[in-house]
């Protein structure tokens, strides 16, 4: 018998009673979630803005500082001006001075401000999120979500693929529990949502 089967052995013998997972808590809904998404956004360090349409999008977006630099992707339809064409990147290291990139997003979370990205949406390198000294992202109103749970009820993922949830800019506040913004990614988050 291994040592694993021992243990199992020991734990079964022992006459515990199972007991029963507990109730799955069902979320509260509290308020307008593009408000709590929006009002999230600016807690975690970012820049929150809701514009009606594409066009305010695109006006939106152009009035930012950080879209006036010298290197900057989109990847978000209805934003123009991206001087960076990513199919044309082979090496993601030809990335390390990128300034700004605009991401489209999936969906967004009220309770944290963060925003799904699909790894679709990053184009042919994943790198584009963590590499920018500014990200802009872009999320429609009718997918924001209340909370995580509701997120991860959305989230869909037919094949092995990848995606992940980011909230404001980098942050931590390892060192002496001070808290730094942009320690090991971007400086800067800016988050729009349209509709």
């Amino acid at each position: 018998m291994t040592a694993r089967e021992t243990i199992l052995a020991a734990l079964r013998a022992s006459g515990a009673e199972p007991v029963p997972a507990p109730p799955h808590p069902v979320p509260v809904k509290q308020g307008d979630p593009v408000a709590r998404f929006l009002e999230s956004v600016t807690a975690v360090g970012g820049q929150s803005y809701r514009v009606p349409d594409l066009a305010a999008l695109a006006a939106g977006v152009a009035k930012l500082p950080a879209w006036s630099s010298p290197r900057r992707v989109s990847l978000v339809a209805g934003i123009p001006g991206g001087t960076v064409d990513l199919e044309a990147v082979d090496d993601p290291h030809e990335l390390a001075d990128l300034d700004v990139a605009a991401i489209p997003g999936e969906l967004g979370v009220a309770e944290n401000g963060a925003v799904w990205l699909k790894g679709e949406s990053l184009g042919p390198h994943r790198a584009v999120f963590v590499i920018p000294e500014h990200l802009v992202l872009v999320v429609n109103a009718a997918d924001i979500v209340n909370d995580m749970q509701e997120a991860y009820g959305r989230i869909t993922l037919p094949r092995p693929g990848y995606g992940v949830f980011v909230s404001g800019p980098s942050k931590t506040a390892d060192i002496e529990q001070s808290l730094v913004i942009g320690a090991h990614g971007a400086r800067s988050c800016a988050v729009f949502v349209v509709g």
